[in-house]
């Protein structure tokens, strides 16, 4: 995991690593605990595939970019699916949950900061742990 812990003034304090990208990509298991920022319209981060050894990892995609200016697109392994739900001001996003099918941070209603947490909690699920902004699940 890739989380730093640093203790000031007897205080412990834990800090998770950021990560800039600037192409698409695909992460890997042992990014496990990184925050991905992503300032860059039109690309896909690809999650590692799930497997006995991993599960329980979480990552963290954010959209850093301008309001309405970037479309993120979260692409599970193959075999695995997300699943879960944001709550917006009105209503409540639930991911599909059907293998093979992206999650996506619309791109008219990004704002900056727009994020979600997933955590592999069973061979081939992802689920949703936390988020916030406009989010659709591929059709």
């Amino acid at each position: 995991m890739s989380t730093t812990i640093t203790t000031s003034n007897d205080v412990l304090r834990a800090r998770s690593k950021q990560v800039l990208l600037t192409d698409t990509t695909s992460l890997k298991a042992n990014e496990a605990g990184d925050e991905i920022n992503i300032a860059t319209d039109a690309k896909v981060i690809s999650l590692p595939a799930i497997d006995a050894n991993n599960i329980g990892m979480e990552l963290t995609i954010r959209n850093t970019g301008a309001d309405a200016n970037n479309i993120v697109t979260i692409s599970p392994a193959a075999a695995d699916s997300i699943s879960g739900s944001i709550a917006l001001a009105a209503s409540v996003f639930s991911a599909s949950g059907v293998a093979n099918k992206d999650l996506i941070n619309t791109k008219a209603t990004a704002i900056s900061g727009d994020f979600v947490t997933l955590k592999a909690v069973s061979i081939n699920k992802w689920f949703i742990t936390a988020g916030i902004g406009i989010w659709a699940s591929q059709a």
